[in-house]
């Protein structure tokens, strides 16, 4: 396989990510990209003597509470001056098979962006079954952005998580795995997906009255967010995973997932109700 780097920008967004970053940037090798850059909220670990270390160059970003998020304000205030940009978690290692298949792709690509697929982890074990963790991680520069959402410090977060760039153009899949290794405590997981719901439900809430927002969605998108208007999403997620996506391979590590994702969606569904009583 031809080893010249690709046209490609990989933007690692972190906050004390020391654990985790040296893997990060050993997985994604010398001879796969032209640029890595870290976008850096405030670590005070050993990120920055990490990322220093090998060389890579960073950019600190100070969130202000509102838009944009971090990603959308790498794209505006730091525009890669690759082709290609790629976002990746420190979390997230690259494989030989992933690092293959992306370069037979990109060198001679007709798509403006790519879905990733990546592997999923739950109380310290790999999951087998359930619904695949799909992410628009990959695209043209200029291609597109990640969606405006209006926030007023309402949200924890300082980067777009449940978000996927809107592209102009036709999009493609790496079937390749990511391997992603969070193994992080459940009330982390609880606390964040807390989070994510207060997002999800404010996207929701403003794709009402704003139809530009829905018309970029696919299908599966669409039917998601309608099913997330009523109180049956959380069950119909649980029967998807558990059952038709065979989450009972994994035990009762799989069940535990499925209910803890079906109370994430329900959670959704709930914010949404009582964001409507407040308008």
């Amino acid at each position: 396989m031809n080893n010249i780097n690709l046209d490609l920008t990989i933007a690692v967004p972190i906050k004390n990510e020391a654990k985790l970053l040296q893997g990060c940037i050993d997985a994604i090798g010398k001879d796969f990209a032209k640029h890595i850059v870290i976008i850096d909220s405030g670590s005070t670990d050993e990120s920055l003597a990490i990322a220093k270390a090998n060389n890579i160059e960073v950019i600190q970003f100070n969130w202000n509470g509102q838009f944009p998020k971090k990603r959308n304000w790498f794209l505006q205030s730091h525009k890669p001056q690759t082709k290609w940009v790629l976002f990746l978690d420190a979390d997230e290692y690259i494989t030989d098979a992933f690092k293959n298949e992306v370069r037979s792709n990109l060198i001679s690509s007709n798509k403006v962006g790519y879905w990733l697929t990546y592997s999923r982890y739950f109380l310290g074990k790999k999951l087998k079954g359930g619904y695949p963790l799909l992410k628009l991680a990959l695209f043209q520069v200029g291609a597109g952005e990640y969606e405006k959402i209006d926030e007023n410090n309402w949200s924890q977060f300082d980067m777009e998580i449940h978000e996927h760039p809107i592209l102009i153009g036709n999009t493609g899949k790496i079937k390749s795995e990511i391997d992603h290794l969070d193994f992080r405590s459940i009330s982390h997981y609880i606390s964040k997906h807390n989070e994510y719901a207060s997002w999800e439900a404010q996207r929701i809430l403003k794709s009402l009255n704003d139809k530009t927002i829905s018309a970029t969605w696919t299908w599966k998108q669409k039917l998601k967010y309608k099913l997330m208007l009523t109180p049956f999403i959380g069950p119909l997620y649980f029967l998807g995973s558990y059952f038709l996506l065979a989450g009972f391979r994994d035990g009762a590590r799989g069940f535990a997932f499925s209910i803890l994702k079906a109370a994430y969606f329900t959670q959704v569904y709930c914010k949404i109700v009582e964001q409507r009583k407040k308008v």
